[in-house]
């Protein structure tokens, strides 16, 4: 058995993701130390904020490629886990790996077993897992919804905006979701949203704001660009803004900074209306609020009151081809790549 794997084959040049920028081989299957467990890789989440740490620096040339996993384990020496737990962890781009004393977390990503007769076992790296934490503390723990507030989520059908969107009409917001095609804008009505829009229509701004008759109070942020531009002259005084991510930046290659260009575009209207900016990052809630989100979040998934929509795709050596499909709109759901089979589906 070999362990296959892509590696950063050089620094991004700029722009979007290129073949050019990963190095698959296959590699001997690494050996767990007192400490540690091997894991085989389940499923592997694509997400935006990959590409910043490539092209940040944060991954260097030679290093696996990182991504949050749901794995099964396969030979324990680590307290706790035994053969066949399932995990969440961070194996990353490789079809196996390690976890334990010695591998790096990133400061928060704590590996975790993962009981499926909960949920299905892909949804920890969804919506009952890192991704619905950063929809929950944006919207929940920053902005404060109160009944009656007007949200509009932008990538709204998106991993984090579909979490984001239902959440918002949980707490009683009236939810304007923004999306591209018709496809994702049919499933956000399906959703429960109040009312939708694309950003890819002619009339997107003078739509939105038929949309927003009162104006905005809370803005989830996944996008930038156009759709920041629409946005701006809605919000009330007073509003909220998670800033989560800025996608439609992220290709930019004029190397400035995204989120400093996006708070320099805003600051006259924030200033004027009182906008209070959250920064968003979901590290820092793990600590203190995972348990709490993952007993909410459970229960909204059990009962029905939270849907989940994923965009599985089969087999490790698409990850390339799917990462930049999903950086560009081309996904619907929640992005990931089913490494191995799972042995909890049945027929």
């Amino acid at each position: 058995m070999q362990n296959q794997v892509w590696r950063l084959a050089r620094k991004p040049p700029g722009g979007w993701p290129q073949a050019e920028d990963y190095l698959w081989s296959e590699e001997a299957v690494p050996e767990p130390a007192a400490g540690q467990m091997l894991t085989r890789t389940l499923y592997l989440s694509l997400d935006p904020y990959q590409w910043g740490r490539r092209r940040s620096g944060s991954e260097q040339p030679g290093d696996i490629c990182h991504g949050r996993t749901v794995s099964q384990v396969t030979h324990s020496r680590l307290p706790g886990y035994a053969e066949g737990d399932f995990v969440f962890n961070t194996n990353g781009w490789q079809s196996c790996g390690l976890s334990g004393d010695g591998i790096d977390v990133f400061g928060y990503m704590l590996p975790r077993k993962i009981e499926p007769t909960l949920a299905p076992i892909s949804t920890a790296i969804g919506v009952m897992g890192m991704l619905g934490l950063t929809a929950y503390a944006g919207l929940i723990l920053q902005c404060q919804p109160s009944r009656g507030d007007t949200l509009v989520v932008s990538a709204a059908s998106g991993g984090v905006g579909q979490v984001v969107a239902q959440l918002g009409r949980l707490y009683g917001c009236r939810v304007v979701g923004i999306a591209g095609s018709a496809a994702k804008l049919d499933y956000l009505r399906s959703l429960g949203v109040d009312a939708v829009v694309s950003h890819r229509s002619e009339f997107f701004v003078e739509e939105l704001r038929a949309a927003c008759p009162d104006g905005c109070d809370i803005y989830f942020e996944n996008v930038g660009g156009g759709v920041f531009d629409a946005v701006l002259p809605l919000l009330n005084r007073g509003a909220r803004i998670s800033l989560c991510g800025l996608i439609s930046q992220y290709g930019n290659v004029d190397g400035e900074d995204s989120r400093s260009q996006w708070r320099m575009q805003g600051e006259a209207i924030f200033q004027r209306q009182g906008v209070l900016v959250h920064d968003l990052f979901v590290g820092n809630f793990v600590a203190d609020y995972q348990e709490r989100f993952l007993q909410e979040m459970g229960a909204y998934v059990r009962e029905g009151e939270v849907c989940y929509l994923e965009d599985k795709r089969a087999g490790l050596e698409q990850a390339p081809e799917v990462f930049a499909q999903m950086l560009q709109g081309d996904n619907f759901g929640k992005t990931l790549i089913a490494v191995s089979d799972d042995p909890t589906l049945t027929d």
